[in-house]
């Protein structure tokens, strides 16, 4: 039986972290899973536009693709570092956050050990088969245009965000005005400018402004930071404050009515969008250290500003400039636009034979069950990696949580508990529910006794 002819227990659509997580512990399951894992890339490499020397994660090298799940799995960081001849300089670099680089190199180190991952294929349509009750997915070879038919009775999509530039600033040369995305392929072009600006604060664009402060004296440019947010503000990254990326709060969003999630969700930014505090501690010690002897560093930053229009002088570029906050509008001239404004994950257009089996919600969202899987209309299972964000909270982007997303999809791909799923992972009570099993005299307080005066706060 041919490749095509056989149907699959599951085909990954797209390999990101996420589904490649999930390839590595269905490899390390007793069951045998047959799963396949299509990528249109020829090879892997994970945000290579943004793997700039000396940027970390922003999650410890415990949230790997397995280690969560199964510390003794072949396919963890540490083997990585094993195998590749690497844990005592690792040992000795006295880190939890890895080098991205290192990172990127470990996936694809693991997407190589895996038989189940085909690159070149770019998926062009997914239905279903009502007959024989299972999904046809047909790709293709970006190159060749050879096609290539899966048939599975289950799917995993992973296929990831893509750069999202503001339709008023699109239509420029993209060498001249692009996303921080494609920030390394556009690095020589930027060092012969004579002026720079960076939209947004974001860590991407954190680390790009970084960059580009630490090259200046070998540039010789301008360089400006622009963003509509409040402030440069740090990332939330205290203890406490991280117990929002676990099951627990993760359960917890998914049980809100859904117009207090809709209310929630955009205004957490900080627990995931700011700039990591180490980014930010060491650009403020480079401003430092340049404005020595009275000097100024010919650097701007400027918050609360939104760059509303870009248009072409000829010379450089007009940045139209309002600070929502005084109301004042002026215009910025660069030569060079980088812009850290962010990703979005649009419906993708292969779905559209399967769109009539999908429930959406009133605002033409993915309907999600509490397992993460897509509500759909038909026997196979659909599972989701990094879709739900809108029904299950800003955890659902976090790598350590995809480890936690595919132990479920996992165990019930093999209709046991594989790999345990945690639940009781955090101090913190985020329920009504959880807090009065755990502490049962705070049920028994009754009348006007249990409610704190003022002074209690």
């Amino acid at each position: 039986m041919t490749e095509s002819e056989s149907v699959h227990d599951v085909v990954g659509v797209g390999l990101g972290p996420f589904n490649l997580g999930l390839a590595a512990l269905l490899d390390g399951v007793e069951e045998s899973v047959d799963a396949v894992f299509l990528e249109r890339e020829p090879d892997f490499d994970w945000h290579e536009g943004m793997l700039l020397e000396g940027a970390t994660l922003e999650v410890p090298f415990i949230a790997d693709l397995v280690t969560l799940a199964d510390p003794t799995n072949p396919h963890s960081y540490l083997n990585y570092l094993r195998e590749t001849g690497r844990i005592y300089e690792f040992y000795f670099y006295e880190t939890f956050q890895t080098p991205r680089r290192e990172y990127n190199d470990y996936l694809k180190w693991v997407s190589e050990t895996l038989d189940s991952c085909r690159f070149n294929r770019e998926v062009t349509t997914v239905r279903w088969n009502d007959e024989r009750e299972h999904y046809v997915v047909v790709a293709r070879h970006p190159e060749t245009d050879e096609r290539f038919d899966y048939r599975a009775e289950n799917l995993a999509l992973g296929i990831g965000s893509r750069p999202q530039i503001p339709e008023p600033l699109q239509g420029h040369p993209e060498e001249d005005v692009f996303h921080t995305a494609h920030y390394r392929y556009n690095r020589e072009r930027v060092m012969d400018a004579e002026s720079v600006t960076v939209v947004g604060s974001g860590q991407s664009a954190a680390e790009v402004f970084q960059d580009l402060l630490e090259r200046q004296p070998d540039g010789d440019y301008r360089l400006d930071w622009l963003t509509r947010s409040d402030g440069f503000f740090p990332m939330e990254y205290s203890k406490l404050g991280l117990q929002h990326f676990t099951p627990e709060y993760e359960q917890y969003v998914y049980d809100l009515p859904r117009d207090v999630k809709d209310d929630l969700i955009p205004n957490q930014g900080l627990l995931y969008k700011g700039v990591d505090p180490e980014t930010s501690a060491e650009i403020y010690d480079l401003l430092y250290h340049r404005s020595i002897g009275d000097r100024e560093p010919d650097v701007g930053l400027f918050a609360m500003t939104e760059v509303r229009d870009i248009v072409d002088t000829d010379d450089a570029y007009a940045l139209d400039c309002h600070q929502w906050q005084t109301e004042e509008s002026f215009v910025h001239e660069s030569e060079v636009v980088v812009l850290g404004t962010g990703y979005e994950r649009p419906i993708p257009g292969f779905l559209e034979p399967l769109e009539p089996a999908i429930r959406w919600d009133d605002k033409g969202r993915f309907e999600v069950t509490e397992d993460h899987r897509l509500d759909v209309d038909v026997s196979g299972d659909v599972f989701l990696q990094n879709a739900e964000l809108h029904t299950h909270g800003v955890g659902v982007p976090d790598l350590g949580l995809g480890c936690y997303r595919n132990t479920k999809f996992v165990n019930r791909l093999v209709s046991r508990e594989a790999y345990p799923e945690d639940t009781d992972t955090v101090y913190q009570d985020f329920a009504v529910e959880q807090f009065v099993e755990d502490a049962p005299s705070a049920s028994r307080q009754h009348g006007s006794e249990a409610i704190p005066t003022n002074d209690d706060y």
